[in-house]
């Protein structure tokens, strides 16, 4: 069972490290790959997963 956050998850928030840990566990990444994606396309969270899909 994946833990709630505790942050807004309309965006990702990558100051905070229970935000990177649930994001990399909600779109299996590594914190890596979740860095460099919302680097590429924003935090927005949707934007992210259609990065890290294609």
């Amino acid at each position: 069972m994946s833990q709630l956050p505790t942050t807004d998850t309309t965006r990702i928030n990558l100051q905070s490290a229970n935000a990177v840990n649930y994001w990399c566990q909600a779109l299996n990444c590594s914190e890596t790959r979740l860095r460099n994606a919302v680097l590429a396309v924003g935090v927005l969270p949707a934007d992210v997963r259609a990065y890290l899909n294609r």
